[in-house]
C-alpha cells in the first residue's frame, strides 16, 4: 500500500515539466531604462537624466519628466553625455538602485 503511494507520487513529479523549468529561466522584471550622463564626479557612481514623455490628464499636451538615476559604474568608463542603458537592481547604497548595462552612444 505505501509502495503504490511512493510510485504515484513519483510518477506525478515525473509528469510535471514546471518544477524543472522554474529553476532554469525566470522573467526579468526589472526595468531598464535610458537616459544620459549628467555626472560622474562621485567614485563608481553616475547620474543619469530619464526623460519620459507623457501625456498630460487634464489638458492632453505632451508633457517631458525628468527622473535622476544614480547608476553603478564599477570600472568609471562614463563620461558627462553619453547616452546610456541602465537597469533596476538591488540596493547598492542609501540613493543607488541602478546599474550600467550598456553605452549606447558615446559623447561628441
Amino acid at each position: 500500500m505505501a509502495d503504490a503511494k511512493v510510485e504515484s507520487t513519483e510518477a506525478s513529479n515525473a509528469a510535471d515539466p514546471t518544477t524543472e523549468t522554474q529553476t532554469e529561466t525566470r522573467p526579468n522584471r526589472r526595468k531598464v531604462r535610458e537616459g544620459m550622463v549628467t555626472s560622474v564626479s562621485m567614485d563608481k557612481t553616475a547620474v543619469v537624466v530619464s526623460t519620459d514623455r507623457v501625456r498630460h490628464r487634464r489638458y492632453n499636451k505632451t508633457v517631458q519628466r525628468n527622473t535622476r538615476l544614480y547608476v553603478h559604474d564599477e570600472s568609471t568608463q562614463l563620461a558627462v553625455g553619453d547616452r546610456v542603458r541602465v537597469q533596476e537592481t538591488r540596493p547598492l547604497s542609501k540613493i543607488k538602485r541602478w546599474r550600467l548595462v550598456e553605452i549606447l552612444e558615446r559623447a561628441r
